[in-house]
């Protein structure tokens, strides 16, 4: 019997016996036995050479122990496929990064084989049919093996040759981008290296996204394309900077060392990490987002940034007839007479397969066939789908005429550009507020039976008539009694001095079975409520708490004995079975975001923004310095600071790190905190303390003196940084330029020397390092003029942007500075006081 088919017969029976739970003993002496012969690998080495083959559970493992490769089985399917994922010893979760047959899988991996044959790394099913193939030219077959090596590289060699291999996977990436390897083109090969989604999450096939340079190879910039529509571009490569001027996240370039490689024959982009621990990759999403990933221990996989930020902004997100809203949970739907077409996706959160119909139109004339004519149903505040045709038409009624005329119209809209009729399926639809002046009426075509019969109306008539007197005194009597209980019932019972238990059906009462939403985040949806002595509250249902209801219980009776002037008071709680609910009091002045970005009628004056600064200091402050244990809040921003009706600031949401705990919510996935405010050990892996809260305060001032997001796109369209900006001017110290900074709906009316200490005090809680923060004590006694310290140079990560005549760089030199300062600082930096 041939030596390969002995290996085959005893590693199929072991790894069978092994998945059956049995006791092998005598096929483990039999593997251990195979593992000395010559035309097999079971475990362990890192190549792959003219006379050895690899199949069942056979693997190799780079040579450091980094990378793995071998037969693997996403999910629950029944397919195997080629790949390679991170050794296990790296990290503890099998996270693909590589595929190799990607359309087409294999059903017995025990049977398949992938072994050298002509000069190239094959994969033959278990018909023996090649699959797979490096497919080069080589006349030295013999000498011919593969590599795995520590960076992720399957490399194709001949001989000992390594400076030039034959093939190797860096060339043809799948969904995964890893550090050294390559996004670009070779004009000579006419090769590319794209980042494709996979199909979905059981699925590695190509998917409809992709990630790839600027393919005109006039300028050097990434897209994201949904088949052939772009959707997303990073704008223009700044080599002197070294980021994309749509990204601004890369300005953490002490992280990342981003590279463009331009020639005569090829054009790429590479990246690699300045600290070599740290375990980081790049993926073209199956939501069509490219994200990047860096693994943290143990809480997993931390999302550092994703692009497009929303999924609504992803063409096409919810595919045919769907609709996205980012203001609810799921983001998409189909319309209403659809279905989605792939359930199993949907319920998996893929929805690019979009919908069908429920039922066929008629495409029928209403005299011809007994009025069942197709309709239209109106639809309000939409976002207008692609591919629009427009048509001549006086009014609505000659435009609905011209759509119901064609039997491929599917929907129509008309407005102030005329009539606009649809073709077929409808895509990149999206839901819109009521008050979002971009939404339109879009009129979507269904099928007569989808709208009730008016006929059946007036069958109802007459039971409706009989039994409304009847109706109406029960109902008299139900009012009566819940006039009554309301009056005399006190909802909720104390469970810890003023802290309250609620119960669910009482908050579902008081929100009018959450009605108005208020807003909502990672955590979960805020709902307004009016409780029976007419207080308003702030309902908050959590989407993800992982406690169990004891525990859940004593953790908010902890954080109910918590109470300053600058946090929000915290009412109550509910929690019942997998019901989570927090009771807040209602702030009618909403958040400060809603009066820094979105009302320009409504302007904040430049005291009362110092006042909202120091109050959300000293509220950090308490949580950090005077609780009986520090609590980080995690995700400070000016969404989580809430405005009284004197405008007195609260933070919101102070308690919810120490409820959720490091568990991550379905909204945010991997992610504590929001892009932006993000300190820089949530991506390096180092631990969080309450410095992190520090940086996104100090990321949040400067937000505060410009009046827009520091990411936000200026008049010219381009996205500039602004804390860069800001530690241009201080590094300067021209305070007739510190005006320039502040919003300008104030008018340059502001205290110079107040600007000035704000923005100096978000250097200094911006460092990249945070035992080089303040602490919050220190902010609130600065931002008070009780404090007076040096403070430290400019963050590395904002200088790497800034002007060069501004720099100010770190040097070790600091003995003159003062012990509240960190002190590696450069000794020429000024008092914030001076």
């Amino acid at each position: 019997m041939p030596v390969s088919l002995v290996l085959y017969l005893v590693c199929k029976h072991f790894f069978a016996a092994m998945e059956s739970k049995t006791n092998p003993k005598f096929l483990l002496s039999l593997l251990f036995l195979s593992l000395r012969l010559k035309s097999g690998i079971c475990f362990g080495a890192d190549t792959i050479t003219a006379n050895q083959s690899l199949s069942g559970g056979q693997t190799i493992v780079s040579a450091g122990g980094k990378f793995e490769l071998g037969f693997f089985k996403p999910g629950n399917t029944s397919k195997y496929y080629i790949g390679m994922w991170y050794y296990k010893t790296t990290l503890p979760e099998q996270t693909i990064v590589w595929v190799a047959n990607r359309v087409r899988p294999v059903s017995d991996r025990f049977s398949s084989e992938l072994r050298i044959s002509d000069g190239n790394l094959v994969l033959f099913n278990e018909s023996k049919t090649p699959i797979w193939s490096t497919d080069v030219s080589s006349s030295s077959a013999s000498s011919i093996h593969v590599v795995l090596l520590d960076n992720g590289n399957l490399v194709l060699r001949a001989g000992s040759n390594s400076s030039l291999p034959l093939w190797q996977s860096f060339d043809y990436p799948a969904h995964t981008w890893l550090p050294e390897a390559r996004i670009g083109f070779n004009t000579v090969t006419n090769r590319t290296q794209v980042l494709t989604s996979w199909k979905n999450f059981e699925d590695p096939a190509p998917g409809i996204y992709s990630l790839v340079l600027d393919p005109n190879g006039s300028d050097a910039y990434f897209s994201l394309w949904n088949m052939s529509k772009q959707y997303w571009t990073s704008g223009a490569w700044d080599a002197k900077s070294g980021f994309f001027s749509m990204v601004p996240e890369m300005h953490l370039t002490y992280i990342y060392n981003f590279s463009y490689v331009k020639t005569k024959n090829e054009s790429y982009f590479t990246y690699s990490l300045y600290d070599s621990s740290i375990t980081s990759r790049f993926i073209m999403d199956v939501s069509g987002q490219v994200k990047q990933f860096s693994w943290l221990q143990p809480q997993g996989w931390n999302l550092f940034w994703s692009q497009p930020r929303k999924l609504c902004q992803v063409y096409s997100y919810c595919g045919a007839f769907g609709s996205c809203n980012e203001t609810s949970l799921p983001f998409c739907n189909c319309l209403y007479g659809f279905e989605p077409k792939l359930k199993v996706d949907w319920n998996s959160q893929v929805y690019s397969g979009g919908c069908k119909r429920r039922t066929v139109l008629n495409f029928a004339n209403a005299t011809t066939n007994n009025g069942k004519q197709d309709r239209f149903l109106e639809m309000p505040s939409m976002s207008l789908p692609d591919s629009e045709v427009s048509v001549e038409a006086g009014s609505t009624a000659q435009c609905e005429s011209i759509c119901l005329s064609n039997r491929s119209c599917t929907a129509y809209a008309y407005n102030s550009n005329g009539c606009s009729i649809w073709i077929g399926d409808l895509l990149n639809l999206r839901q819109l507020t009521a008050d979002d002046g971009d939404g339109k009426t879009l009129y979507l075509r269904l099928a007569a039976s989808e709208f009730k019969d008016p006929k059946s109306k007036k069958g109802l008539i007459i039971g409706v008539a009989v039994g409304s007197a009847v109706g109406i005194a029960v109902l008299l009597g139900l009012i009566v009694f819940r006039v009554l209980r309301n009056r005399y019932r006190v909802i909720g019972k104390s469970v810890e001095g003023s802290l309250v238990a609620f119960e669910y059906r009482d908050l579902q009462e008081v929100t009018k079975n959450f009605s108005e939403k208020l807003g909502g985040g990672g955590f979960g949806s805020v709902f307004k409520g009016t409780m029976p002595d007419s207080s308003v509250i702030a309902v908050k249902k959590l989407e993800s708490v992982s406690q169990g209801e004891k525990q859940f219980r004593t953790e908010v009776s902890t954080i109910g004995t918590i109470q300053h002037v600058n946090l929000v008071w915290f009412r109550g709680f509910c929690s019942e079975g997998t019901k989570r609910l927090l009771v807040y009091d209602y702030m009618p002045n909403g958040s400060l975001d809603a009066h820094l970005f979105n009302r320009p009628s409504d302007v904040l004056e430049w005291n009362t923004r110092y006042q909202i600064a120091l109050g959300t200091a000293r509220g950090l402050a308490y949580l950090h310095e005077k609780c009986r244990d520090c609590i980080i809040h995690c995700d400070i921003k000016p969404e989580n600071i809430l405005l009284d009706t004197e405008l007195c600031p609260k933070v919101a949401d102070f308690g919810l790190a120490k409820l959720v705990g490091r568990e991550f919510s379905r909204v945010l996935t991997t992610m504590r905190g929001t892009p932006g405010y993000l300190a820089p050990e949530w991506i390096s892996g180092v631990a969080v303390t309450a410095k992190a809260d520090v940086y996104s305060y100090g990321m949040m001032l400067f937000e505060i003196v410009s009046g827009r997001r520091n990411t936000e796109p200026s008049e010219d369209g381009k996205v500039r940084f602004f804390p860069t900006r800001a530690a241009g001017v201080i590094t300067s110290n021209e305070e007739g330029d510190v005006l320039s900074l502040l919003d300008p709906k104030l008018g340059r009316n502001g205290d110079v020397e107040e600007i000035m200490r704000v923005l100096r005090v978000a250097c200094w809680c911006v460092q990249d390092d945070g035992a080089h923060r303040p602490s919050m004590g220190q902010v609130v006694q600065i931002l008070e003029g009780v404090l007076n310290v040096n403070l430290p140079s400019v963050p590395r990560s904002l200088q790497l942007f800034g002007d060069s005549q501004h720099i100010v760089f770190f040097t070790e030199s600091s003995a003159s500075q003062s012990s509240h300062a960190p002190s590696n600082t450069t000794s020429t930096t000024s008092s914030i006081l001076d």
